[in-house]
């Protein structure tokens, strides 16, 4: 018997020096030198490649805790916290670029460190609903959606992560579906369409919002729901370039903590090799005395050079017509650059079965602009071929923020109001006043001024079979 102790010991000993050897190895390679100010020397081209593997995390990290934590404005106020909303959003919502205005958000804010969350859902009477789920590795599960034939009927359902410390898998009686997430902090939103414009069943969808209940797994079985404000989080950004230049190593070590890898997805095992020399590896502690600093002026510069680089693509119909079916993707089927573009242009959105975002340019390929008034014409047949409803919406081309205006009138559709002409087509005028003869639902207002300009056409469960032969329409400058 201890003839056997001490062979065991002597492996475990061999073991620890192979470990070491290799990583000795492996250091040598991974290290990266640092300046007299202790800066580290990066190329343009290594910070790109960092920037460029980051921005999926530093997206949805100021997303989800915009959400969660911002102390005004649209909140949950915490997270395990819910917030639901009965109207449409407007202009004063900045907490991620290009939100949609054709349907109702119902957001919860779930921190699964201590405890799984169980979300409990009425049948509901929308032509359109979906439950997207979002950690900060910015991979989208749609764990139910009415494309699927869901909300017909009521349903329970229960959130985890392999780290959760109160669910460990298993059968728990009342609860239908079980969903593992990728992520402790996750963000559970369903998209509602609200059919405002029937007022009887409008009225019917918002009584079903409000059945919605949610609540940790503890609570559910009857028990006090397990403290969780033993996190101290890193500050978010108002924009993702804030973040690129002032704390991206705290905020990466966070995210690294409460995000799960999986070593044979070349995507994660990438991040984490750029992210090795400088000293920020999952499951260690972010310490700002101790950890190597970087020029955060020189990293914002580059996130602004990629952001502005990935709008521009975004405004390319050739490029988005061969990106738009590899947008937001289940975890390992999705190469950087379909990550990239949605991360940079509007977070948190959906894959193409769910819905559809093909850019409207201008007819002269220009950026469209506020010193220009535009129309946009379909025929009947020339509609976009949407099996659910279908929406275009005005942003500003910098921040993916509605256009101001006192009507808050930012989308067409057949939410925020449209109307078709007598042969069943439409007009919809981007215009500083509203042309005489105009119906004011096909109007969206802009100050004059020179500002660039992005609008978004959204088709909700698109016909994919005639998205192969349709084309977006174009915004044709309207001539003085």
């Amino acid at each position: 018997m201890e003839l056997m102790k001490r062979l065991k010991s002597l492996y475990v000993v061999l073991l620890a020096l192979i470990i070491v050897s290799c990583n000795s190895t492996t250091n040598k390679k991974a290290t990266i030198e640092t300046g007299e100010n202790g800066v580290a020397i990066l190329s343009d081209e290594q910070i790109e490649e960092i920037v460029k593997r980051s921005y999926q995390y530093v997206a949805m990290y100021n997303v989800n805790n915009k959400t969660a934590l911002t102390k005004e404005g649209i909140t949950t106020g915490g997270y395990n916290k819910g917030l639901k909303m009965t109207e449409l959003l407007d202009h004063e919502v900045k907490l991620l670029a290009r939100p949609n205005n054709d349907v109702l958000y119902q957001t919860v804010m779930v921190d699964l460190r201590k405890d799984a969350f169980v979300i409990e859902i009425p049948a509901m009477e929308s032509k359109y609903v979906s439950l997207l789920t979002g950690s900060y590795d910015h991979y989208v599960q749609i764990p139910l959606s009415t494309v699927e034939g869901d909300f017909q009927e009521a349903l329970t359902i229960l959130l985890y992560t392999e780290r959760t410390e109160g669910y460990k898998g298993g059968k728990i009686e009342g609860i239908d579906e079980t969903y593992e997430m990728t992520g402790d902090f996750v963000q559970a939103t369903f998209r509602v369409m609200p059919h405002a414009d029937e007022p009887e069943r409008f009225k019917r969808v918002i009584e079903q919002i409000n059945e919605l209940k949610w609540m940790t797994l503890s609570e559910f079985l009857g028990k006090p729901a397990p403290k969780i404000d033993d996190v101290e989080f890193p500050p978010y950004g108002t924009t993702d370039a804030d973040i690129f230049e002032n704390n991206l190593l705290e905020v990466m070590q966070f995210v690294f903590n409460h995000t799960t890898f999986d070593p044979d997805f070349e995507l994660d095992r990438e991040v984490l090799a750029v992210y090795e020399p400088l000293g920020i590896v999952p499951g260690k502690e972010y310490n700002p005395d101790k950890a190597v600093k970087i020029d955060g002026k020189k990293f914002r510069e580059i996130s602004i050079k990629i952001r502005d680089e990935e709008l521009a693509k975004f405004n390319n119909p050739e490029v988005m017509g061969r990106l738009l079916p590899t947008l937001f993707q289940p975890k390992g089927t999705e190469g950087l650059e379909s990550l990239l573009l949605p991360s940079v242009v509007g977070p948190f959105g959906m894959p193409a079965k769910e819905a559809m975002y093909p850019p409207v340019i201008a007819e002269d390929g220009a950026m469209l602009n506020a010193q220009n008034d535009y129309v946009i014409r379909m025929t009947k047949n020339e509609m976009p071929p949407a099996k659910a409803f279908w929406s275009f919406t005005l942003y500003d081309a910098e921040n993916g923020f509605f256009i101001p205006n006192e009507y808050k009138k930012y989308s067409v559709g057949e939410n925020a109001g449209m109307k078709l002409n007598a042969n069943g087509g439409i007009e919809i005028y981007i215009a500083a006043k509203k042309p005489n003869g105009v119906p004011a639902e096909n109007w969206l207002p802009i100050e004059r001024k020179d500002l660039d300009m992005n609008m978004v056409l959204r088709l909700y469960a698109p016909d994919l079979e005639k998205m192969k032969n349709w084309t977006a329409p174009k915004a044709v400058k309207i001539k003085e």
